[in-house]
């Protein structure tokens, strides 16, 4: 069997865009995420799981117990119910029982899903189709990545000579349409690795925690497009704790890594900073790798 894991970890990974839009905002024209007070650039932890998500589904297709939950074009109850099939349970009898089969149920969806098992998941979705598989609080969670500086979205007009319609082609040669990029920027997410709720709940492996610190550092190399520009993740900084709970505060950890600006203009390259882990700073306990 793979081992659970029996250590907290923390990380902190960057990543670069250059001319591209790492995150569009549906409520504003699909504009990079900012924050309005201060400027900096802001990619949702949404976004970033998605980005593992896609990798995990790439790197593992077909593979036994690394099949996504939240994914494109398939009702989550379409995944319910397998658990339900899977131990011959009738729909309409299980939410009178509770307690083991509560249990047998969750677990059904958690050694069978990667993102169940990393990221937990709430799939409680029987109001509607008397269906309950369970709440999970999973081991694996990133917050808002933060761009270093200040970003200034450019919105750019560009033309295309394909027409939409016959009757639009009688009159004009080409479409308008517009897009936003961020010429060029730096982020950076901060993550934690539960080991606590890993032993209690969703059974996240050593050989999960691998796969996750390989989907981070490649997460955007099968998820190119135009719109996004060039993006690539340029460093993870892992923190292992000798312990399940851990030997000190997160933020302590996070604080240690430094960051500085070695340019007086504006960044356009991942060489304008200068990143790198101040040892002196890490306690007693915590050994830090750097992954890329």
């Amino acid at each position: 069997m793979n081992k659970v894991i029996e250590n907290r970890y923390e990380f902190s990974v960057f990543f670069e865009v250059e001319n591209g839009n790492p995150n569009g905002d549906p409520d504003a024209g699909n504009m990079p995420r900012t924050d309005a007070e201060t400027g900096y650039g802001i990619v949702t932890d949404v976004c970033l799981k998605r980005k593992i998500r896609n990798y995990v589904e790439v790197v593992k297709e077909g593979c036994p117990g690394y099949r996504i939950y939240i994914k494109d074009n398939v009702p989550l109850n379409r995944s319910d119910r397998e658990a339900y099939a899977y131990l011959g349970v009738d729909e309409k009898e299980a939410n009178k029982q509770k307690g083991e089969i509560d249990v047998k149920i969750r677990d059904f969806m958690c050694e069978n899903f990667y993102d169940i098992r990393t990221f937990g998941a709430v799939m409680t979705t029987f109001m509607a189709a008397k269906l309950n598989c369970g709440q999970v609080r999973g081991p694996v969670q990133i917050g808002f990545a933060k761009s270093l500086d200040p970003i200034i979205p450019q919105e750019l007009s560009i033309t295309r000579i394909a027409i939409t319609t016959e009757e639009d082609a009688k009159n004009k040669e080409t479409e308008m349409g517009r897009k936003y990029i961020v010429p060029y920027a730096v982020y950076r997410a901060d993550g934690y690795v539960s080991a606590n709720l890993a032993q209690k709940t969703t059974g996240f492996s050593e050989d999960d925690l691998a796969l996750l610190w390989d989907a981070l550092i490649n997460m955007f190399e099968t998820d190119h497009s135009a719109a996004r520009g060039k993006m690539s993740v340029r460093k993870l900084f892992v923190f292992k704790h000798d312990s399940q709970l851990g030997c000190c505060p997160a933020y302590r950890l996070f604080e240690a890594v430094k960051v500085k600006k070695v340019t007086n203009s504006a960044p356009r390259c991942f060489s304008d900073y200068d990143i790198h882990i101040a040892q002196s700073e890490i306690p007693n306990g915590v050994s830090v790798t750097q992954m890329l």
